[in-house]
């Protein structure tokens, strides 16, 4: 084995893995074990070597690791840097006429029962967790839209599964995987026709090369504040009662009331994904769902008093803007939903499979989807959020730039103490300054609250209820 300890994770699933991982640990090593596996001493004298230990919440069946090492490999995970065991099969004894053979030979050395060999496993992997697609029918999934009183945003997708398997706060590992899997290898239809009718308008497009579709639809007459219905229709393709395939689409319109919008990023500010570490973000995800994941301490109180603004019913507008791709919207939508954050339109990325977890273009991404927004609001002001732990203060800064009078305020979560980091949002912060905006490097949603209180963006008395759910969520934490 090559690669330094420091870069490769090992995910140990049997005792067999661990007592060989006792033997030949270094330090440094992240080691990820099935519960259950090595007595606290044993732990103990990994952690006292130097290795980062980590027990999973559930555990994941060794006779499936080849599945689990596929699907990891598929999000784009380099497998030199996951090292993941795979027991040997059991075999009938040898023929009596073969010459007996040294039991040490037979025993397969460590590296040998790793995810270096994973892709052995791939076509049966993909097989299984396929079975039966063939028959399912095809699937209109509307994303949820936004607009003004003259124009709306729709977008979709066309996939070739009808359904994915709602999950539970009981759901395993492994089934929080294979859910995971489904979102993210559900096949697209490319070049299907779609149909829009609202208001009596009928417009037509057809799917891009992902299975997604757009439509700017221009009403007849002005549109009220609130939820609107787009009819969705796939006029080529009959569900089982023998009609086209339809659904749904909600567009939202700002209430007159609003005084400014909010665009958050979703991953390190509303909820921990860890994305500056790609393996820890899989895992991460493998093993929880929306039920099980907790939001940022306190989040959800900010965001409803930023919502209701300080009037207490203003009704401003919250768009979510994330570098995640659009095969999680359905299980982003209920983490919200079940976090009680308030629920607005999510803006992700168009990805393949392969390209999950890779953080090329984050910034475009987030500079497109945010000029976006402004194009259909361009009379009113926003109030950004997002973490420093990737690029969100450095793409604010450039919609501060080009849209000095659109940002009232910038929220930045610190998540990174490096030195380095914070002296290049020192400088972010007096670039920003003088422009008449703010952004504030906030530890915590408390800290956040009480400013956007004291520069009259939420009402004072809603500060106690952010302070109140930061101790729920803590106490959540401690007993989880």
């Amino acid at each position: 084995m090559t690669d330094s300890p420091h870069d490769t994770a090992y995910l140990i699933l049997t005792p067999a893995g661990l007592a060989d991982v006792l033997k030949t640990s270094a330090p440094g090593a992240a080691l990820f074990l099935n519960p259950g596996l090595g007595s606290p001493a044993q732990l103990a004298q990994l952690e006292a070597a130097g290795a980062q230990v980590q027990v999973l919440p559930a555990a994941l069946p060794a006779e499936l690791s080849g599945e689990f090492a596929r699907a990891l490999q598929s999000m784009g995970l380099d497998d030199k840097r996951l090292w993941i065991e795979h027991p040997p099969a059991k075999s009938a004894p040898p023929p009596a006429a073969l010459p007996p053979r040294d039991i040490a030979e037979d025993e397969p050395a460590l590296h040998e029962r790793f995810a270096s060999a994973a892709g052995q496993l791939a076509t049966r992997a993909l097989r299984r967790l396929r079975q039966g697609r063939s028959d399912r029918p095809l699937l209109v999934l509307p994303y949820l839209g936004f607009g003004n009183a003259n124009k709306l945003w729709i977008k979709g997708r066309v996939l070739d599964e009808a359904s994915f398997r709602e999950q539970t706060g009981q759901d395993s590992g492994w089934s929080n995987l294979v859910a995971l899997y489904h979102r993210l290898e559900s096949d697209e239809v490319a070049g299907a026709r779609v149909v829009a009718q609202f208001g009596g308008r009928r417009l037509e497009t057809v799917t891009d090369s992902g299975g997604y579709f757009e439509f700017e639809i221009v009403p007849d007459a002005p549109l009220a504040g609130g939820s609107h219905r787009v009819e969705l229709e796939l006029p080529e393709w009959l569900g089982a009662d023998g009609q086209p395939i339809r659904a749904s689409s909600e567009a939202f319109v700002p209430a007159p009331t609003a005084r400014f919008g909010i665009i958050s990023d979703i991953d390190d500010t509303v909820l921990w994904t860890n994305v500056t570490n790609k393996l820890n973000m899989a895992l991460m995800m493998a093993r929880t769902n929306a039920h099980t994941r907790k939001p940022f301490k306190g989040v959800a109180a900010f965001y409803r008093a930023l919502r209701d603004g300080a009037g207490g019913n203003e009704d401003n507008p919250l768009f979510y803007v994330s570098s995640s791709p659009w095969h999680l919207f359905g299980f982003l939508v209920d983490f919200l939903r079940l976090q009680g954050i308030p629920v607005g339109p999510l803006l992700l990325r168009d990805l393949g499979m392969r390209d999950v977890f890779k953080l090329t273009k984050h910034g475009n991404h987030k500079l497109e989807k945010i000029e976006l927004i402004l194009r259909f609001y361009p009379g009113m002001q926003f109030v950004l959020i997002g973490d420093s732990g990737e690029k969100d203060p450095e793409i604010y800064a450039e919609i501060v730039r080009r849209h000095p009078q659109a940002v009232r305020m910038i929220y930045i979560r610190n998540v990174n103490p490096d030195p380095v980091r914070i002296e290049a949002l020192d400088r972010l912060i007096e670039e920003v300054s003088s422009t008449g905006a703010q952004l504030i490097l906030a530890p915590d949603s408390v800290f956040a609250a009480s400013h956007a209180a004291a520069e009259g963006l939420i009402a004072v008395d809603r500060l106690a209820e952010v302070r109140s759910n930061k101790k729920e969520d803590d106490s959540a934490l401690s007993t989880s």
